[in-house]
Parts: structure tokens; sequence; C-alpha cells
């Protein structure tokens, strides 16, 4: 039996009849989709989501790579066992999902994108936005999806969909392959007319994978373990993606192993857990950071070891340090010259809790005893930072966290991804539950903060999401407060006002570019933007869009302008203007290094200490063979 559909209600209906199973709960797989329509998916797809809207939710965006930013802060608080799809129409609107494609590759998270293409028969070429090119007849704008999709295909011919939409799933359900798929889809192929099979369109389920450990990896992991003196586990974010917070807890319990965590795994213990000891690299906390240094043993549990974990490869500098890699991918289980133990998170952890027996091996109480004092230490660091003993003058910035974290139960999630507040709550926020702490740093996208809120809150409605972004970060994407207050989604955005790059203004200090372009200010007469602050008004910005907006001037009105936008059942923003980037933050300094290489000749003396200073860390990178 066949039915006939255009390609695009063939889509349509497919994705509306598939799902994701784990752990015995079955869910949605493309839970709605997202999109902006031109004259390359109006009539496609467009007409599509008309006939099968009670099949398919529909959000409309209003900006493309916003809209890529919902649908993954959707599906990292799904799991990655659900997602969304984002359809736009050919150029700008396509190629607009770049950015969104690379964020969501390399975080791993899923995403479909089904951007409209030029004409498969070539009968109007060059049609409205094509991009020709002279060597090759089969390239337009959306190749520019390949490099940062982990899957691309080009729909050329109607029956060409079934074995790309079913090798589109495999990898959106797939914990090791997924990220962004990208399905192009020529204008003139969305609208065609096809018999399709029945079959096509019958409920599936795909069964997401939880591999175990294999014995012998698992027998040398325990052998690895039982032989180390001071280990140190780095948490990642496969620790959240595999449900695994329980398992590394009682993991950490039964043998006294403290527990660092990255910015995608922090969270992976309770603050106040006692093997937890916060942050770890170049935004960490110096108990972890100390640990690092001493380690013999490093116990990655789905950590991808990026340079701000490693500190740039200067980090673990114990002359014995091995390293024992706990992750579901292979790429990432053999870095650092390490054990590999290739599994899911949760399987494995608890494979190797019960390997080690009922009277698990632990590690002294003499180490125990330094990791907890040393732990204790940093707590009243963070104190000291989140304190404000003058409540009616205007808040640092870390006090503005400080604030908030006063304020914040297990049930608020806290996202960023960019600026100077990535590494503050790196070093200060206390992680209450295993998702509170959203951070998105393996892109570290400006823009990424207001829309993945959006699709945070429509994952976890009952929960409050704040969005934390910063001025740079806001004038780089504001644009899906329109959607919140259009669709009545009750996001928190705390927009902090620095006036300027303030993360980037210090990073340039710190390697002789003397903060240059960083400031929103008026030009001097150098030419250097150190002028006065520019007179921009962001909350009236932010109202003009829609949203209620609360204005704190002191720490007092920040207090009560926070507990009110948390109690708001609509979207609300708190507008607070902190110190100058002079003084932006408060927190203690790095307690680790990072590589950003510095002029290796220039007259300028800033730039001649800078590179004096660079010399002496880079001496201490080491290769781990």
């Amino acid at each position: 039996m066949t039915i006939r559909l255009t390609v695009a209600q063939a889509l349509v209906r497919f994705l509306a009849a598939q799902y994701t199973e784990r752990d015995g709960v079955r869910q949605r797989s493309i839970a709605a989709t997202w999109g902006i329509f031109g004259h390359g998916n109006v009539a496609g797809l467009g007409q599509a989501l008309v006939e099968y809207a009670d099949d398919m939710p529909f959000h409309q965006g209003r900006n493309e790579q916003s809209m890529v930013h919902a649908a993954v802060g959707y599906a990292r608080q799904s799991n990655r066992l659900s997602a969304h799809a984002v359809t736009t129409s050919i150029g700008p609107g396509a190629t607009n999902l770049v950015t969104g494609a690379a964020l969501a590759t390399i975080n791993h998270l899923p995403v479909l994108l089904l951007p409209g293409d030029i004409f498969a028969t070539r009968v109007a070429d060059p049609v409205l936005q094509q991009l020709e090119v002279p060597y090759a007849g089969d390239i337009s704008v959306n190749d520019s999806l390949r490099p940062v999709s982990r899957y691309f295909d080009r729909v050329m011919r109607p029956e060409a969909l079934i074995p790309a939409a079913l090798q589109a799933m495999r990898v959106l359900t797939d914990p090791v392959e997924t990220g962004a798929v990208t399905l192009a889809l020529p204008q003139d192929v969305q609208a065609e007319a096809y018999d399709w099979p029945e079959e096509f369109f019958a409920e599936r389920t795909w069964a997401v994978r939880r591999p175990g450990a294999d014995p012998a990896e698992l027998a040398e992991a325990v052998r690895a373990i039982r032989s180390a003196q001071r280990p140190l586990i780095v948490a990642g974010g496969g620790v959240h993606h595999s449900r695994a917070e329980e398992a590394l807890a009682e993991f950490a319990s039964a043998t006294g192993i403290p527990v660092a965590s990255t910015q995608a795994g922090k969270g992976s213990l309770r603050h106040d857990h006692p093997q937890d000891v916060g942050a770890v690299g170049h935004t960490g906390t110096a108990t972890a950071n100390e640990l690092a240094r001493q380690a013999d043993l490093v116990i990655g549990v789905g950590t991808r070891y990026t340079d701000f974990t490693t500190a740039s490869g200067t980090l673990f500098a114990a002359d014995d340090v091995r390293f024992l890699n706990l992750n579901i991918a292979a790429y990432d289980g053999h870095k650092l010259a390490g054990l590999p133990l290739v599994a899911d998170a949760r399987s494995a952890l608890t494979d190797l809790t019960g390997a080690l027996g009922a009277h698990a091996h632990r590690v002294t109480d003499t180490y125990v005893d330094e990791y907890t004092l040393d732990k204790e230490r940093w707590e009243q660091r963070v104190d000291a930072c989140y304190e404000a003993d003058e409540p009616d003058i205007r808040p640092t910035q870390a006090q503005v966290l400080g604030a908030l974290d006063a304020l914040a139960d297990e049930s608020d999630i806290v996202i960023n991804a960019a600026g100077s507040l990535p590494g503050d709550l790196h070093k200060l926020w206390r992680a209450r539950s295993r998702d509170q702490y959203h951070l998105e740093y393996g892109y570290s996208c400006m823009g990424y903060e207001i829309p993945a809120a959006i699709g945070v809150k429509m994952a976890a409605p009952d929960r409050n999401v704040w969005a934390l972004v910063g001025d740079g970060t806001y004038l780089m994407m504001p644009t899906e407060i329109v959607t919140a207050v259009q669709e009545g989604i009750a996001i928190k955005l705390l927009l902090i006002q620095n006036h300027g790059y303030a993360s980037i203004g210090g990073l340039s200090e710190s390697v002789g570019g003397e903060r240059f372009g960083t400031a929103y200010r008026f030009q001097s007469d150098d030419g250097t933007y150190t002028g006065a602050p520019l007179p921009v008004d962001l909350a009236a910005n932010v109202a003009s869009l829609g949203m209620r907006v609360l204005r704190a001037k002191t720490v007092r009105d920040l207090r009560a302008a926070l507990e009110e936008a948390r109690a708001a059942d609509t979207p609300t923003c708190v507008y607070v203007e902190t110190e100058t980037a002079d003084t932006v933050s408060g927190p203690p300094p790095a307690q680790a290094w990072w590589d950003v290489p510095v002029a290796e000749t220039a007259t300028r003396p800033s730039a001649v200490k800078a590179r004096e200073l660079y010399e002496r860390h880079v001496s201490t990178r080491r290769r781990h063979l």
C-alpha cells in the first residue's frame, strides 16, 4: 500500500512517528519544529507543517541561529532523548544555521536542520540567493553546513528521502555520533509528490544504547585505581548525558576519590557532597587544581579534555601521572595516552563500583582530610566574593551571582555561555541539582543564552530558568525575547551591564593587548575606545521587545528584583549595572594557565612583559605519552 504525499509532507509525517527509548522510558524524538519561512521552504515544509499541525507542533523564530540554540537547549534539558527540528529558506536563512550547528555538534547535542536549497532540476538557475560556483554545479551555500554536521544529505529525488531520513534518525539518537544533522531540501523537490510506502510512516522506536565495559578494560581500570595513591576524578558532560550522577556519587563515596568538574560536568555532584572539590582547569578552584597537579591517576568520566580543563597541557604535572578515560566515544577514551574504558558512563561506573567489591578500595584518610580542608578554605573565599556589606552601592558581578545564589534552590536552572560570567560561575556557583548549571562552553557562543533558556523552559516548564547575559552577548542576539513574549514562555533574564567585552578586555590586558577595542565607550582623540560609556539603555531595549523589566541600581534593589522576577509567571528581565570592566569580577584570579599566544616581538612594554610570562608558562607544558 502507498500514500501520495509531497516530499515535505512525507518528511513531517515521518518525523512525527519517531520515538526514542532508554531505561524503559519512551518519548517523541522530534517534539517540535522551529521555522522562519522564505521562498525556499514556504510552499514545501511550510505547507506541510500546516497540513500536519496536529501532529507536529510549530514554533516561530526570529533568527535562524537562535532557533538552533533554542533547539539545543531543549535537547540538553531532555538528556538528548528528544530534539527539535529547524527549517529555513535558502541563502542567508540557511547560512545563519552554521554557528548553531557547530555549537550542537561540538557539544554532542542533537538538532535536525532542514534548510531549503536551490532547484534540483536546475530549470531556474540562478534562483534568488543562489551562490553560483563556476567549477561545480552541485554546490550551494548549504554545503557550508557539511563540516559542522554529524550527518549531511541533499535530497535530490523524492525517493531519496527514505534512506536519508532513516540515516538522520540513526545519527540523532546515537549517543556517540549525535550532533547537528542536516537534510538539505531543494525547493522544487519539497513540493514534488511521490507514492510512499505506508511502512515509512509506521511508528519507530530508536533504542538509545548503554554499552557496558569490556571485561579486559574494566580489569585494567580496577588495577589502576587500586594502585593509585592520589587519584582524582574529572567529571565532564558525559556524566549528565548518561544520567550517571547517582552512580558517580556512589563510586566517589565508596572510594573517597575527590571529584572535580569541567564546565559541562559541573553539578555531577552537588556542591555539598563530601567528594565534590569544585571546578577544574583554567576557570577552576584552587582546591581542584592543586589536586590535579599532584594526582597520580586522573579518571576522566565523559570529558573531552579541552584546553581549559588541562590548562593547555600544564595542569596534570606529577611525573608519574596516568589517565583512565571512561567515555562512550573511543576517540575521547584514548586521549592523553590514557587507559580507555569505552562504555556508557553510568554502566561503567556501576561496573567499577561492583568490581572494586563490597569493601571498595579507598584512598587514605590523610588524603580525604587534605582535600576536605582545602574545600572549606575555598568556600570561605566564595563567601567573601558573594558578601555585600554595603547593600546600597552598585554590586560587583560576583555579588550579582551571590544574590542569585542566595535565592535559588534546586529547581532553578542557570544558563550562560560566554564572557566573564563562565569563569565566575565555574569557580563560585554552588550547584544544587544535576541540571541546575547549564553552561555552553564547548563553543562558548555569544547569543546562546536567551534562546537556549526558551528551549530549556519548554523541556522543563515547571522550573525557574535564568538566562545570565552580559551587555556584549545581549547585543549579539536579543531577538528571541519576542518569541518568549509571543508564546508566554516565562524565562528570567538577568542582564548585566558592564560596558564592554569585559572578559576579553581582561585577557587582552594580560597578553599585551592593552584592552584595545574591548570597551563600549566613545573614541578618544588617540583612536582608542577610552572615552565616556555609551548612552545605551539596554533595559529600554528589552522593554521595547515586550518583556517586563525590573531595574536594580544597588545590591538591595537587586535582591528585591530577583525575588520578584523569580515569582513572575511572565517573561521578566532584571537589569543591573555592575562595576566597570576594570573591576568586573572580583573572584579569585585564574588558578591555572591558558595558552593564548603572545606577540614574539613587540616594542610596547606591556607586550614585552606578557611575552616573558608566556614563555615561562610554555616551558611547563608537557605531552602525556
